[in-house]
């Protein structure tokens, strides 16, 4: 808003300059004008670029925090399984008591 405000009141000023003054003044404020109205426009180009990069390295982070999710679930799923197997594994034969009689 404070942007708009001062090229409103540059603006202002320019014309004020092309009434009173001579082709000078009028070219000096005109070249001012679309100096700062190129100041603007790349500011503001600047920040959407700004805003798109985050935007992309947020979605970068997010799906880097949903592959190490899924590998952590299939990780935690993995560990289940063997914990299970090895509870449920029939008894190793004991080769001393099998040979004793």
């Amino acid at each position: 808003m404070k942007k708009a405000i001062a090229l409103s009141a540059l603006l202002a000023l320019g014309a004020l300059g092309m009434a009173c003054g001579g082709s000078e003044a009028n070219n000096a404020s005109a070249n001012a004008n679309k100096t700062v109205a190129n100041a603007m426009n790349a500011a503001n180009a600047a920040m959407a670029n700004a805003a798109n990069q985050i935007s992309n390295a947020m979605n970068a982070a997010n799906s880097a925090m949903n592959a190490a999710n899924s590998a952590m679930a299939n990780a935690n799923h993995a560990m289940a399984n063997a914990n299970h197997a090895a509870t449920n594994a029939a008894p190793a034969a004991n080769a001393a008591n099998a040979n004793h009689k």
